[in-house]
């Protein structure tokens, strides 16, 4: 009896086997399919984007900001993905940007050539209401890119799904 319990039983197992495993012609379709790439890696592609908003003309807050603005940009590198960064300046804040009287163009001309994931923007309407009210053209610094608007420029790339933060 326990002969043909052992040859039952060796029966259902390789039964069990062939069932479960796949035919060749399966073996060969996924073979030939191109590798899906998981959930994972696709999540780690993502690029992230940073808006950083300076509307004071106060060298600490503008300090901070390039502080934030580098140590993000560090993290995200140290992770091997992507990160683009911009600072907006706004109102008295365009002082950050202005050529003649940021206390921080330094500081901007080296994270520039170090960080090229940081830029810089400059508010049009700031820039040309200073312009009126000190009798003479606003200078930026090199590094500095006018946009029409600041608050626009923040607000439309909020709507972009950017990361907005206000030191």
């Amino acid at each position: 009896m326990k002969g043909i319990y052992n040859v039952v039983a060796a029966a259902a197992a390789t039964a069990a086997l062939l069932i479960a495993a796949p035919s060749q012609a399966q073996v060969q379709e996924k073979q030939q399919r191109p590798a899906q790439p998981s959930k994972r890696i696709v999540a780690d592609k993502k690029m992230h984007r940073l808006i950083l908003q300076v509307n004071t003309n106060e060298a600490p807050t503008m300090n901070l900001v390039l502080n934030n603005a580098s140590n993000v940009a560090q993290y995200y590198k140290d992770l091997g993905e992507k990160v683009s960064i911009e600072i907006v300046t706004f109102g008295p804040g365009l002082h950050m940007l202005r050529d003649d009287t940021s206390p921080v163009k330094a500081r901007i001309k080296a994270i520039s050539e170090s960080t090229p994931s940081i830029s810089f923007k400059a508010c049009g309407n700031t820039r040309e209401n200073m312009s009126k009210t000190e009798s003479k053209e606003i200078p930026l610094i090199a590094e500095a890119k006018v946009v029409k608007s600041g608050v626009v420029r923040v607000m439309e790339l909020q709507e972009k799904g950017w990361t907005y933060v206000k030191p």
